[in-house]
């Protein structure tokens, strides 16, 4: 009886979710769309754990490759709603930390997700993060596919590994009094210069506008150091969803709250 029930929930779910879908885009006003969405896709491991195989299995690697499917959809969305540029997290630089029998896997998912992303030919990839601290294989898969997929015409993606916010902003600071003095000015001449746009000029993301949208999956509400510099004015968006089971209508919820906010940019 219990399961007969479930099925029947599920059904009526099937059912209403479209309708539902539909009658949140009728409401929106993609004028108001976000040119930037950054996303934090957490909660591929717990997932996992959540959603055991046939077999019993739970491992993180599985989980981290129901997530990886779930970018190509997600960009597709985005289109949809005229996002120009998207930043997914994929790894933390404290994610490198972790055990090699874990990380090896998800570094190879990872190479396989950005291969298919460049696959495509719908969007341009731009690897943003502490590159340098990755292995020499997926060094060249990354600067492969920002090559291959320069020329598209689509949402630019910015594949955010082995990258932290703090460490940007460090390296932003670093490059700049290197430009400076490759210019021959001395540190105090460099320090008198130092201003917001000309850190910004050196970030990961120069060039880009800020994300006025971050949104985060699994229900943990904290940036975790994402984007620090850029989201200072960013609307916030956390959604309970395990990053696998981040649907259209999520999303479009999202959308429908950012719009529904008066940015104040801190006055």
């Amino acid at each position: 009886m219990r399961t007969r029930g479930l099925v029947i929930r599920r059904a009526i779910k099937a059912f209403l979710y479209p309708l539902y879908e539909r009658r949140l885009v009728r409401s929106l006003d993609f004028t108001q769309t976000p040119h930037h969405v950054g996303v934090i896709l957490d909660g591929n491991r717990r997932w996992a754990k959540a959603n055991p195989d046939s077999v019993g299995m739970t491992s993180s690697a599985r989980g981290h490759r129901a997530g990886a499917s779930k970018i190509v959809e997600f960009l597709g969305w985005c289109e949809e709603a005229q996002v120009h540029v998207v930043t997914l997290w994929l790894l933390s630089t404290e994610n490198l930390t972790r055990p090699e029998t874990e990380l090896r896997p998800l570094l190879e998912i990872i190479g396989e997700t950005v291969d298919a992303l460049s696959s495509t030919k719908r969007w341009r990839i731009k690897p943003v993060g502490a590159l340098e601290l990755l292995p020499p294989w997926l060094q060249l898969t990354l600067e492969t596919a920002a090559k291959e997929s320069g020329s598209n015409d689509g949402i630019e993606v910015n594949v955010a590994i082995g990258y932290g916010g703090r460490r940007e902003i460090v390296d932003a600071v670093k490059q700049y009094l290197t430009h400076e003095a490759a210019d021959g000015h001395s540190i105090e001449k460099a320090a008198e210069k130092l201003s917001v746009e000309e850190i910004g000029n050196f970030l990961y993301t120069a060039g880009q506008p800020d994300p006025e949208l971050v949104i985060r999956t699994s229900g943990e509400q904290r940036l975790s150091g994402f984007l620090l510099w850029q989201s200072a004015h960013s609307e916030f968006y956390f959604c309970e969803a395990y990053w696998p089971d981040f649907r259209r209508v999520d999303f479009l919820r999202a959308l429908r709250a950012y719009a529904l906010r008066h940015r104040r940019f801190g006055s």
